[in-house]
């Protein structure tokens, strides 16, 4: 039976369930929904006791514009930097592929930590920007919205908490250089909600589905490649001059990969196909199907990804 919109659970409601639910007993997560507006005492600085104590015991994980920045400011590819100097983990049931920040060897402090401080500061990923305030989406019941909340950390060895400095979350996020962070990396984060929100109607995420994922989230140089093979360009209709744009802009390309990704795995189309594109993707999938087909030694031919 639908519910009249006043039985329904409140964000409020909903937040302190899913908060209570998800943290352990002793969790220095603060189970209090904080606005925009919303003021707190936080300041972290170099005079303080405990300056850079939150770097020695690290759990970050990383989304796709941390990816970006952090690749462009050491000057590498995605791919090494993922190699050098992150953790593949599992972010569901699923298996959906994510990522975490390294330690340093023998020990649980982050690797790009120094004796001077953060080695990658101007470029530091979302997580460490907003230490310490906690944030998550959630969406409302019934709803296609997802609304931002904030909520407070507070670790024991951290005596930001201490100072006198007061400021709203929004003035945080500004000074922190956050507003630029969660709109890149927004897409991603509704991508994650829908897939987790939908639980069973989306269903196990194909092989091929969780390739695409990993390459349009942590890869970008090879989703760059991706899209000027032949394979992207018989389905998709880009013009020339809007690939063109996207080769050369990591920020565009970057914004590209999330509506690829849910055009993909949701089936929300906003890049042009060509009319044949059905079928060609038919043909496609037959041709790795029968490239994988076992020969007559009992191997399985290989076949490309693509």
């Amino acid at each position: 039976m639908h519910q009249p919109d006043d039985d329904k659970p409140s964000l409020d409601d909903a937040f302190a369930e899913s908060i209570q639910q998800g943290i352990p007993h002793q969790s220095p997560v603060q189970p209090q929904q904080l606005g925009l507006d919303s003021e707190f005492h936080f300041h972290c600085h170099r005079r303080i006791s405990c300056f850079n104590a939150c770097c020695k015991s690290i759990d970050i994980i990383l989304m796709p514009y941390d990816i970006l920045r952090l690749k462009r400011h050491l000057g590498i590819e995605s791919r090494e930097l993922v190699g050098r100097y992150t953790v593949p983990f599992e972010m569901d049931a699923h298996g959906l592929p994510g990522l975490k920040l390294a330690t340093q060897s023998g020990s649980t402090a982050c690797v790009f930590l120094t004796e001077d401080g953060c080695g990658v500061y101007h470029d530091r990923p979302t997580a460490c920007r907003y230490y310490a305030l906690g944030y998550m989406g959630m969406r409302k019941i019934d709803t296609p919205n997802v609304d931002d909340v904030f909520f407070i950390v507070k670790e024991p060895h951290c005596q930001g908490h201490q100072e006198n400095k007061i400021q709203t979350v929004c003035e945080y996020r500004i000074e922190q250089g956050l507003e630029r962070y969660d709109e890149m990396n927004r897409q991603w984060r509704d991508i994650i909600i829908k897939k987790r929100s939908s639980g069973p109607t989306v269903g196990q995420p194909t092989t091929r589905s969780m390739q695409l994922f990993d390459m349009c989230s942590y890869d970008l140089d090879s989703f760059r490649e991706f899209i000027q093979g032949e394979g992207f360009s018989q389905v998709f209709d880009l013009p020339e001059e809007e690939l063109s744009t996207l080769l050369d802009h990591d920020e565009q390309l970057l914004h590209f990969a999330m509506r690829f990704l849910k055009q993909i795995l949701y089936g929300e189309q906003t890049i042009a196909q060509h009319q044949n594109a059905r079928e060609v993707r038919l043909a496609r999938r037959r041709e790795r199907r029968g490239a994988q087909a076992p020969t007559q030694n009992g191997a399985v031919k290989q076949t490309d990804p693509g």
